[in-house]
């Protein structure tokens, strides 16, 4: 894909759904009594190979454009998968199926793409064995053998990292224990959730029993959420709103460039994943949410951006790091775009999560800023970026949806043209990516 120096972004742009709820809507859909019909579920191919799992293992699943129509098998109803589970490119399949799959009484092969055979899978293999099941692996990787058990047994486990992906896997596996599930969410300065909590909204909203509270420790809080094995999931249609990892790319685009209005249409804005807003904001883009409301206990609004071309930065200090990271994990690396823009730059630390993602997105990222003419500075956990002149450069994708993402908002920002090898990789997430971009770029 090759992209040019845009002047600005107009007009309104409908995204996909939420890939991360799509997700956790199909799963637990099929671990529901009766039929669910989802609206706007993600185009991703992601959520592609979580369909295509739960078809292997015996879920009825009907597909017509985003409309998704499951019916339920209940929450121990599913049948052996006569063939590996292929997960993909898909962390976020992978470690929840692992959950559901850890309750059952059959054995199950989880399997994935080069990519995802790298990344780190100790982090669900721990606490599912303390349940009770059996999991094999080479070196806590993919592929997974799981030796399912009913009913597992209970665990209170306190998260060594905040990770949505692993608290999910395990609240998944609580469905199918005898009695109360307990899990601590790393400590937090604040009474707030230190990853996305949409697992616990659906289980909510599905009427399961899930008890959330808040500890006070030395130094902050620590949040607890139990989930009762004994809860069955009621079947209700659930609608998805679009992402908001997805809407970062355009909403760092239209606030730098001057003269951009665009307004992105009914975006989830769950408070775990708005942080991208507060941080711009910060910095001194223009955004303003509209029309907000709730739907299927997830909050929903318009998100309208103009570029003014300048910010006037409300922040005490340029870097960035704590808590907030958490739930910035996905929109670091476009935030690196967005320190190239803006004075006194951008430094990014705490992230080191980063390195185990779909590429290693800290050396992704700082690689391509340099080979952009950015002044950039890599750490262990992060980086610092500096306010620079772009100019157009072949950059590697390194077959991460997010790097090409957001490599191609740098572009907008770049003299000269800029080529993304390996640009296919948006749809991984956002398919219809690039074609919405030339849609609103001037």
């Amino acid at each position: 894909m090759r992209i040019q120096l845009a002047n600005s972004l107009n007009g309104k742009i409908y995204l996909p759904g939420d890939k991360s709820i799509s997700h956790r809507a199909a799963i637990l859909a099929s671990m529901a009594t009766g039929e669910t019909r989802i609206e706007n579920f993600a185009t991703s191919a992601d959520c592609a190979s979580t369909l295509d799992c739960l078809r292997k293992l015996g879920v009825e699943i009907k597909k017509e454009n985003s409309m998704v129509l499951i019916k339920g098998v209940s929450k121990n109803g599913f049948s052996a998968a006569k063939t590996e589970l292929d997960c993909g490119n898909s962390g976020t399949t992978m470690r929840l199926l692992a959950g559901v799959l850890a309750g059952q009484n059959f054995d199950s092969i989880l399997i994935g793409d080069e990519s995802l055979q790298k990344r780190p899978m100790r982090r669900i293999i721990e606490p599912l064995t303390q349940m009770g099941a059996q999991i094999e692996s080479e070196n806590f990787c993919a592929p997974l053998k799981i030796h399912g058990k009913s009913p597992l047994q209970t665990i209170s486990y306190r998260l060594p990292v905040a990770s949505a992906q692993v608290k999910s896997s395990i609240l998944l596996a609580g469905l199918n224990a005898v009695g109360k599930s307990k899990i601590q969410n790393p400590k937090s300065k604040i009474q707030k959730p230190t990853s996305r909590n949409h697992t616990e909204l659906m289980l909510r909203y599905l009427e399961a029993e899930i008890e959330e509270s808040f500890v006070e420790v030395e130094g902050g809080f620590v949040q607890e959420i139990s989930v009762d094995g004994n809860s069955k999931l009621v079947a209700k249609n659930l609608n998805i709103p679009s992402d908001i990892s997805s809407a970062a790319f355009f909403i760092v685009a239209a606030s730098c460039l001057k003269n951009s209005e665009i307004v992105l249409k009914n975006i989830g804005l769950n408070p775990t994943r708005t942080a991208i807003l507060d941080v711009l904001q910060l910095f001194g883009a223009d955004i303003e949410v509209l029309n907000q409301k709730e739907i299927c206990n997830e909050t929903v609004g318009d998100i309208q951006v103009c570029g003014r071309g300048n910010f006037a930065s409300k922040a005490s200090s340029n870097i960035i790091s704590g808590d907030v990271i958490a739930n910035l994990i996905d929109e670091i690396p476009i935030l690196a775009v967005f320190g190239t823009q803006i004075e006194n730059g951008l430094e990014i630390r705490g992230a080191e999560e980063l390195r185990v993602k779909e590429s290693d997105r800290i050396a992704a990222t700082v690689e391509n800023l340099r080979r952009m003419n950015a002044t950039v500075e890599e750490f262990p956990d992060g980086f610092r970026v500096e306010k620079s002149d772009l100019k157009g450069a072949t950059v590697d994708s390194f077959a991460d949806h997010r790097i090409a993402m957001a490599f191609a908002v740098a572009a907008l920002f770049a003299n000269g043209e800029t080529e993304i090898i390996g640009s296919e990789c948006a749809g991984v997430s956002f398919p219809e990516f690039f074609e919405t971009l030339l849609n609103v770029k001037n």
